[in-house]
């Protein structure tokens, strides 16, 4: 089974929202074995919204729709459903008790506009909406099916998982498996290097290589009408990439990395503290993003100043005048400090120029220093992390979170 992903707003267009709908949307549908094939987004036209459909209907078993179904006048997507379809408005009672009864307990007066929303074209299932008012669709003509939902991200997902995927599910006659394996601290380029002959290494399935600005993820889809046989393929794929790239592997799908180290250091009964510089704190959010980190985060300071960096973490004043607030040393001896003063298992810090000024020709834009200390002793080791100051900070915070991965997992 094939399917179009269709998305329409003038607001997605002009580059005011994100398109994470479309994104949400492919994942499900792939999950239960429907290939999608294009994602298109239009503009608030009828005429536009019309013309995508009926290619769409012409070349795809399923569309799936979101966005223009509100209660103001730039939502035409019912209307344009209608045309498509020579469907009629009609008032659906279901609809309307559950509007009047959503504007009722959000004490809001209930309007034209409003009620409004219980007009479905004719012919149309009603997929319930219980987070907002504007009910998503399902129609059907010649075996080709449209799913129409609207645009506010948590009521079509809602949607989509609780009444689109079940109908759908089944419905494709081969098996969709993707994998995606997350890793950091290599590039793009050395990556497909390492994987050598894609042709051996997947076997008919495909690879696409992801990059970001904190790792590349490798996402492998596998299809086959029996899905224990894709699933088998998967895994054996996953033993070849594995095999060449174990070390820089920390995740699967939706893995973040601070998830992956905090079950790390929780399974050891071990304590992290970090003291930031040049991240401000960046590294400590993304620890304390985790529900449950308490368990395993003991404190995070953020030292910008070298008096703060003497007063709080007791480098050694004769360091900084030495070898510079960014430098070896003062990483070491940061990573020390708060090691110290928390009484954590482990220490880290981070210490860099982040830009874009203050560098100089021995310490240019984006030199991060990233020390490390635990009870066996301490070390720190230096990254160039490019001339944009916030993707210094980015990758530096991925950096110290990755240098305590591999130290516990004893990788060099």
């Amino acid at each position: 089974m094939t399917a179009q992903i269709l998305t329409i707003g003038d607001e997605l267009l002009n580059g005011q929202i994100i398109n994470t709908n479309a994104s949400f949307i492919a994942e499900q549908l792939i999950a239960i074995g429907i290939a999608v094939k294009r994602i298109l987004t239009v503009g608030d036209y009828e005429s536009e919204i019309e013309t995508a459909l009926n290619e769409s209907m012409r070349e795809f078993d399923l569309t799936v729709i979101t966005g223009g179904l509100g209660p103001t006048h730039d939502d035409v997507t019912r209307t344009a459903i209608c045309n498509v379809f020579s469907a009629k408005l009609l008032k659906d009672e279901s609809v309307l008790r559950h509007v009047t009864t959503l504007m009722k307990n959000r004490n809001i007066t209930m309007s034209p506009e409003a009620e409004g929303q219980a007009l479905v074209p004719e012919g149309a299932t009603v997929l319930p909406n219980e987070r907002g008012t504007a009910p998503g669709l399902l129609l059907e003509k010649n075996g080709k099916y449209v799913v129409v939902m609207p645009g506010v991200p948590y009521e079509m997902e809602a949607i989509m998982v609780n009444h689109v995927v079940p109908r759908f599910s089944g419905k494709s006659e081969i098996a969709i498996i993707q994998k995606t394996f997350r890793t950091t601290g290599i590039s793009e380029s050395t990556l497909a290097r390492n994987m050598g002959n894609l042709d051996e290494l997947l076997e008919g399935a495909r690879l696409a290589f992801l990059p970001s600005p904190t790792g590349v993820r490798m996402r492998v889809t596998v299809t086959d009408p029996d899905k224990a046989v894709a699933e088998r393929k998967l895994q054996a794929i996953e033993s070849r990439i594995r095999s060449k790239a174990e070390e820089y592997i920390y995740g699967i799908d939706s893995d973040e990395l601070e998830e992956v180290l905090g079950k790390m250091l929780t399974d050891r009964g071990m304590k992290l503290a970090v003291a930031e510089s040049c991240t401000g704190g960046l590294i400590a959010n993304r620890i304390t993003n985790v529900s449950g980190s308490s368990a395993y985060f003991e404190r995070g300071v953020v030292c910008y100043s070298n008096e703060s960096k003497i007063g709080i973490l007791h480098v050694n004043p004769a360091t900084i005048e030495k070898s510079g607030a960014v430098s070896k040393e003062t990483a070491i001896e940061m990573a020390e400090g708060i090691r110290k003063i928390s009484n954590a298992d482990i220490g880290v810090s981070t210490t860099g120029i982040a830009g874009p000024t203050g560098g100089s020709a021995d310490k240019p834009v984006g030199l991060v220093w990233i020390g490390y200390a635990d009870a066996h002793g301490s070390m720190a080791v230096n990254f160039h992390f490019g001339d944009d100051r916030l993707r210094v900070k980015e990758r530096a915070a991925q950096a110290a979170l990755e240098l305590v991965r591999r130290k516990l997992l004893k990788i060099d």
